[in-house]
């Protein structure tokens, strides 16, 4: 249904409002909304003018007996009303109604800023107390016809902003884009890390829909509230984005710096160091913050640690602040566990893991997930003279952003 539907509406209305008495109007006007299906009432009514209530009485009709009776030669004659009579439209005997109306919906722009349903839930039934507060007489059903014929529908928040850019945004997009391009170009890896949003486990609901038998939806548990005994996960992914595979380790305790580390670890011994068995080198892409935060000291710290036991330069990409949904993972592999574990309850940790390695696309991902019985201590200090003992180099271009850590020669 689009604007050529509406044209379509409002031109056979033109032409037929004049021949056709309103009885038979109201039947046709049901009849075009019935073929509409979903939405041809509003789409109908605001098109043509007639009310809502009065389309969804032709629909009525449509489903009566009667109608056949009385449109094929029965006996009982149709009433058509006088020319003018009928109840006239409130925005006819109200002038000020509209004005009224479009000062309480939408506040920002007309009206008094100071309005009372600014910042309160605009629903019909509000609109309808504060105009009728205001010497408006006006029903709720009344109120959701004029809006639908003002061009307004019910809206829900749509996330689209992302906060100030940082003025170099654009720069180290490229400066990525062109790092992880030299890596591919010779065979080395390249990875975007991050961590999942922490799951309850339990019988909980979860979001999304999946087919079971008509009547008999699995049963989960009215609140979510934390079961102390299964308590959350956090899964911590790995995704390789040459190779178009990921790895998850499904950790039980606190999202650290280490945690995100040793998940890196895991990822390598599993995956990684099969692929790519030559590497010396590895980029990692990852968001500003969070456990592998830029400023997070225990990650830089960690990830020497790593270097050193790899014996491999481990280079690292933040992404700029606020633009974590760029990152490669969110949108390649989370989007696709999330897909696959729609409508089930997380009943378990081994469910959870069980999920997730099962998880596959058509473009030919594919995930190994284990779960992280380790336990990660919070709060983890790093002081300067250890930070300072660390192999880092630094870009000319935001180093704080851009930077790689060398194996220490001394380790072994």
């Amino acid at each position: 249904m689009g604007m050529t539907d509406m044209a379509t509406i409002e031109e056979k209305f033109s032409t037929l409002s004049a021949l056709l008495d309103e009885a038979t109007i109201r039947v046709w006007a049901a009849t075009e909304a019935r073929s509409l299906g979903r939405g041809g009432v509003s789409l109908v009514a605001k098109a043509t003018g007639l009310s809502r209530t009065t389309i969804y009485a032709g629909l009525a009709e449509l489903k009566s007996p009667k109608l056949r009776e009385t449109t094929c030669g029965g006996d009982e004659k149709r009433r058509i009303r006088a020319i003018g009579g009928g109840r006239k439209k409130l925005v006819d005997t109200d002038a000020g109604l509209l004005s009224a109306l479009d000062a309480l919906v939408d506040p920002v722009t007309r009206g008094d800023p100071m309005s009372p349903l600014r910042w309160t839930c605009k629903s019909t039934y509000r609109l309808a107390d504060e105009l009728t507060r205001q010497g408006h007489r006006i029903s709720q059903r009344s109120v959701c016809d004029l809006l639908s014929q003002a061009g307004f529908s019910l809206q829900s928040t749509r996330k689209t902003r992302e906060g100030a850019d940082h003025e170099d945004r654009d720069a180290q997009f490229i400066h990525i884009a062109q790092t992880v391009a030299e890596y591919q170009a010779v065979g080395d890896p390249v990875v975007s890390v991050d961590t999942k949003k922490k799951e309850l486990i339990g019988d909980f609901k979860n979001a999304g829909r999946e087919w079971q038998p008509q009547g008999e939806p699995e049963q989960v548990r009215v609140h979510d509230f934390i079961d102390r005994e299964l308590g959350k996960v956090a899964p911590y992914g790995v995704y390789d984005v040459t190779a178009n595979s990921g790895w998850v380790s499904v950790g039980i305790d606190h999202d650290t710096a280490e945690f995100a580390v040793e998940s890196i670890r895991r990822w390598w011994r599993e995956m990684g160091c099969l692929a790519y068995p030559e590497a010396r080198r590895l980029l990692i892409t990852a968001d500003c913050g969070g456990s592998n935060g830029y400023r997070v000291r225990l990650w830089r710290r960690e990830l020497q640690n790593l270097a050193d036991e790899l014996a491999m330069t481990i280079q690292v990409c933040h992404f700029p602040p606020g633009t974590s949904k760029w990152n490669k993972i969110e949108h390649r592999m989370f989007c696709h566990i999330t897909a696959n574990w729609r409508g089930r309850p997380l009943l378990s940790r081994q469910v959870v893991v069980n999920l997730i390695g099962s998880t596959r696309t058509k473009n030919g991902l594919t995930i190994k997930a284990a779960l992280d019985e380790s336990t990660y201590e919070k709060g983890i200090k790093v002081s300067d003279q250890e930070l300072a003992t660390l192999a880092i180099e630094r870009d000319p271009f935001h180093g704080e952003w851009n930077y790689r850590l060398l194996p220490r020669s001394n380790y072994c």
